[in-house]
């Protein structure tokens, strides 16, 4: 099995994959110690690796969800969160991870089986964290909600307020919306895109580079209550 030849080689203990180790030395340790390693490795104040490497896809088929090339991802996720989610967690408050990190292996049954998973090489850079993006360069993204945020929308705040907001303030690369929750997709990259797309009405692009609205002012888009003091406490993390 392909997935495993990664993921497991050299494990010794019963598993869907073949065996792996119960102890965690130092020496050739288990898939299981190195996924727990992995997880403790702190990214910023808030976040842990471990919160990325959640799957429904791997949970339900027992894929492994590890990447091949560890430091890269962790040097992915660490600019995903020091540049969009700690800013974003002192502005608003409490994150929540949705869907963040997939294994190619995982990434490519999800494209194969129509579950929602773009091709792997679309998605290097993206939530394939290990594997740069031949244009944007290294990167990385989670589908995240904003627990303020999804109260908001449920009262009827529209989307492009948030939207506009990251893209006057944050250096992001991608955004999509999604109609649950008012969760969406955000993305860094070394080489950012700055493209917003919306599965939420008005569906589509709502700006990219060459659009006339990508440079235009957009604070009265989120003049509203929800983000008042949102700027300064944005500016604070990084001035701090």
């Amino acid at each position: 099995m392909a997935v495993c030849a990664v993921a497991l080689e050299g494990s010794t203990t019963d598993s869907p994959c073949g065996k792996i180790r119960a102890n965690c030395g130092d020496d050739e340790p288990s898939v299981l110690c190195r996924a727990g390693k992995l997880g403790r490795v702190r990214l910023s104040p808030n976040f842990f690796f471990r919160e990325f490497l959640y799957s429904e896809i791997a949970n339900y088929h027992a894929i492994p969800n590890l990447p091949h090339y560890p430091d890269v991802a962790i040097e992915a996720a660490r600019g995903l969160c020091v540049h969009l989610l700690e800013p974003l967690t002192a502005a608003f408050g409490k994150i929540s991870i949705r869907s963040a990190y997939r294994s190619p292996e995982v990434n490519a049954f999800g494209n194969a089986h129509g579950l929602n998973c773009a091709s792997n090489e679309s998605n290097h850079g993206s939530h394939i964290f290990d594997y740069r993006h031949p244009e944007r360069g290294l990167g990385a993204m989670a589908t995240i909600v904003v627990n303020a945020w999804a109260d908001a929308v449920e009262a009827g705040a529209d989307w492009r307020a948030m939207a506009w907001f990251i893209h006057d303030h944050l250096a992001y690369s991608r955004m999509w919306f999604y109609p649950k929750l008012g969760a969406f997709n955000l993305g860094w990259s070394e080489t950012p895109e700055r493209r917003i797309e919306s599965y939420v009405a008005p569906k589509g692009c709502l700006t990219k580079p060459g659009m006339a609205n990508h440079d235009a002012v957009h604070s009265a888009a989120y003049d509203t209550p929800f983000f008042a003091g949102a700027a300064e406490r944005v500016r604070a993390v990084f001035d701090g």
